[in-house]
């Protein structure tokens, strides 16, 4: 009795301390005021890049290595290339990674959309769905009309209240987000499509109030644009903003206010909270605008941070790889034609190998630090990973006016161990100090990962 005894005992007190139970039901570290965390699974969750997967010159072999090394959690991808959906449940096993998708250019096959995703959704594999890519450009033909780019737009709306539909009366996908087409802003008749759901009172649109055409606002708000072209301060975290002086094609111009003819949607105050994603964004090499695969590199860190900091759920670069039919796209990639890893990779792979957290916490804690005269070019963001600790990112955006801000992080009281990486410069610590409560830093134009035990 006296060893079943000692057992019990045992057992209530592992259990007490959260070993036998789910990853949330201990206490995690926090201050009790500061500012709160997001769980750091959450932040890599958001991590995506556009891929064919086995198509265009991509193998399933390359793309499992791709994952591997990069740590990237989603892809966008779609049945315009006819890569086989077993494909992409093989990569999914190799690698845990999901799939947003889509109809994609040209391709309007609800049906078939439907009839794959279930597929994928069977295997866990699916992240959301989304219909066609860029109607602006590409146009479509949803039953026998056409539509998208100069035609009415109708046909888009159509297409997309009957995808949203299919997808909400299906009992394996009703669960799984819609995301909605992208480019929005280009409608050329006032179809509503620059609202999730057209909203009562809403004037002088074709389609009716209550009309459901996504869960989440889409956009491609490239880093670069023709109106906005080479390296300025502030590059990515501009581009990722919600409202009106967001310098590329981003959220506002296609939910707030149509950029080609400027048909109302959502207030700049709504479009804050607004569920968003981006199923395309990045920058292209250009020695001519001083983008260089540098410069790219840290564009790229800097873009997911900015991206998830201002709110959008999901971001996908584009391009994973270069594309064999598209030879010229490689200077958007990670990857080039003949898989050699660009330094983005390389970044990337030092980046999540340092933040990597498998588990998710439902509630992260709070942490009081504070930036001293924090400069406009730097931002913050702070994680905590699922064993309690603290992960505070801070990155630069100096890109056209180079040069570096020394800042003074204040920790708000005395911490146990600071460690400082620089993904820049690989995956070990550059820094590391003990029971501090401030500590000097110099950025300039890529993150620094601070990990904090209190």
């Amino acid at each position: 009795m006296r060893s079943t005894r000692i057992i019990f005992y045992v057992f209530i007190m592992l259990s007490n301390m959260g070993c036998f139970s789910g990853n949330n039901s201990y206490s995690v570290p926090s201050d009790k005021e500061g500012i709160s965390a997001v769980s750091a699974g959450e932040f890599l969750n958001s991590l995506g890049a556009v891929s064919s997967v086995s198509r265009r010159g991509e193998t399933v072999e390359g793309s499992v290595e791709c994952i591997k090394y990069t740590g990237l959690r989603w892809l966008r991808c779609g049945f315009e290339d006819d890569a086989p959906v077993e494909d992409f449940i093989w990569l999914h096993k190799q690698t845990g990674v999901k799939f947003s998708y889509g109809m994609l250019s040209g391709r309007n096959e609800v049906q078939r959309l439907i009839d794959d995703a279930k597929k994928l959704a069977a295997k866990d594999a699916l992240l959301a769905l989304e219909g066609s890519n860029e109607p602006n450009n590409w146009g479509i033909t949803y039953q026998n009309e056409k539509g998208g780019a100069k035609e009415s737009w109708l046909p888009v709306a159509r297409m997309h209240r009957d995808l949203y539909a299919a997808v909400k009366n299906d009992a394996l996908l009703k669960n799984y987000p819609v995301w909605a087409t992208c480019e929005t802003g280009a409608q050329t008749d006032n179809t509503g499509l620059q609202f999730l759901t057209i909203p009562e009172g809403a004037d002088s649109l074709l389609m009716p109030a209550g009309t459901q055409y996504a869960d989440y606002a889409n956009c491609h708000n490239y880093v670069t644009h023709p109106n906005w072209s080479g390296l300025h301060d502030n590059q990515t975290w501009m581009s990722s903003m919600t409202g009106k002086d967001c310098p590329v094609d981003g959220l506002y111009g296609n939910f707030g206010n149509t950029w080609a003819k400027h048909f109302a949607g959502y207030t700049e105050e709504e479009l804050v909270d607004l569920p968003k994603v981006t199923t395309e964004t990045g920058c292209a090499v250009n020695q001519k605008d001083g983008i260089t695969e540098e410069i790219q590199a840290r564009l790229y860190l800097n873009l997911y941070l900015s991206q998830f900091k201002q709110g959008w759920k999901y971001t996908a670069i584009y391009l994973l790889k270069g594309r064999s039919n598209e030879p010229e796209h490689e200077n958007y990639a990670f990857y080039t034609l003949d898989y050699h890893p660009k330094q983005a990779a390389h970044y990337l792979h030092n980046f999540t190998t340092v933040l990597n957290d498998e588990k998710t916490l439902e509630t992260a804690g709070k942490l009081n630090y504070s930036i001293a005269n924090q400069p406009e070019t730097t931002h913050d963001l702070l994680l905590q990973k699922s064993d309690g600790t603290f992960i505070l990112i801070l990155w630069g955006e100096r890109f056209a006016s180079k040069g570096s801000d020394n800042i003074q992080l204040n920790l708000g009281k005395i911490r146990k161990k600071v460690t400082i990486y620089d993904p820049t410069k690989g995956v070990n610590p550059i820094d590391e100090q003990k029971n501090i409560d401030k500590i000097e830093l110099s950025l300039s134009d890529h993150p620094l990962i601070v990990k904090i035990s209190i």
